[in-house]
């Protein structure tokens, strides 16, 4: 069963009731019996308990394993470039040198 907040309109009293949706709302503040208005609640907060909230706690071992190959092969794969990119490099910074 949801709490709702209600405001009264005369005094300003703040007061919350436990009630089912199907509750009539509360139309008189219990503290001076004038007009209550209903406000917009929060809501209730959403309480995680237990395990199994990580994202990687779902996740199969087939999964996971094709995951570390695929970083494996893309780090090797980052490597080669770097190391062909620097061969390049050497090799005109020797045809510049080699001109002057």
């Amino acid at each position: 069963m949801p709490t709702y907040q209600y405001e009264c309109q005369s005094c300003g009293h703040a007061f919350e009731r436990f009630q089912s949706m199907n509750d009539e709302p509360v139309k008189r503040c219990p503290e001076c019996r004038c007009k209550v208005k209903r406000l917009i609640g929060t809501g209730a907060g959403i309480i995680f308990k237990g395990s199994g909230f990580y994202e990687t706690d779902y996740r199969s071992s087939s999964y996971t394993e094709s995951k570390k190959k695929e970083e494996t092969s893309s780090s090797s794969e980052s490597k080669s470039t770097k190391s062909e990119s620097s061969e390049k490099k050497s090799k005109s910074d020797k045809s510049k040198s080699a001109s002057d």
